[in-house]
């Protein structure tokens, strides 16, 4: 075969070998947290934070694998090099940042409260009476919140889903989540529970990762910067998050992104 040609399929071949070489992106996430984190009726990841780590995957030009990990376990599973980084609505905290590192924010919400229709509670400073249970989710900030009470019986529940249903069936006063959550749960069952959304607590999102990991760290702020400079955070609010927008609008509540 002629040299000519030899070097025609060399540079056809040298771009797709570059590209089957990259490394896929491992992004852990708990799939149980629509719209943010879920499935769809196919069974494949679904919700903002999917779409959030596909566009990071294309703007580093890396596949993107995700990984369905209980909440918990996300900072284990990044700390043991299983997954690359954590996009799982997880906020940044003094305590986790001892152990994993953390982009820019790129959301802001808070805790608020999901309350049962018939508990006297109406505030955060209501729950730490006598007699009052307020359940949490393992592994969240509302649980490290709920350390700080001395009076109520705190319910740890290893689901959002079990925690609901505590408010619901009038075993807890409240669930002590983000206002998001609180929001979509309270409009699922109006008639059981009460919303005070105003968070209590003002918090921020952002993707996890490894202590140490620099140069990701340093790519995955850049790719947040264009990405809210090109309307993408925007785009993913009016497409999951129109109804909670519109609602928190004319609460006078600050919206998230």
């Amino acid at each position: 075969m002629r040299l000519g040609c030899w070097f025609f399929i060399l540079t056809l071949w040298l771009p797709w070998a570059h590209a089957s070489a990259a490394q896929p992106l491992r992004v852990g996430m708990e799939l149980s947290y629509p719209p943010f984190e879920m499935t769809d009726r196919q069974g494949r990841p679904a919700g903002v934070s999917v779409r959030l780590a596909e566009a990071l995957g294309r703007h580093l030009g890396r596949p993107v694998e995700i990984e369905n990990i209980a909440f918990d376990g996300l900072i284990p599973a990044l700390k043991a090099g299983r997954i690359d980084c954590v996009i799982s609505s997880m906020t940044a905290t003094p305590e986790r940042a001892k152990s994993i590192a953390f982009s820019a924010p790129y959301l802001k919400t808070g805790l608020a409260l999901l309350i049962a229709e018939r508990s006297p509670v109406t505030t955060a400073d209501d729950l730490d009476v006598a007699g009052r249970v307020v359940a949490v989710k393992q592994g969240t900030t509302g649980q490290q919140w709920a350390t700080s009470l001395t009076q109520a019986k705190v319910l740890v529940l290893d689901t959002e889903a079990a925690a609901v249903l505590e408010v619901l069936q009038g075993r807890a006063d409240a669930f002590v989540y983000d206002s998001m959550s609180v929001y979509t749960h309270h409009h699922r069952h109006p008639t059981k529970t009460r919303a005070a959304l105003r968070p209590f607590r003002e918090e921020s999102w952002a993707v996890g990762l490894r202590l140490g990991d620099d140069e990701l760290k340093r790519q995955v702020n850049e790719f947040l910067e264009a990405f809210r400079a090109d309307g993408g955070f925007d785009r993913l609010g009016d497409e999951f998050l129109g109804e909670q927008k519109a609602s928190f609008a004319k609460q006078g509540i600050p919206f998230y992104f």
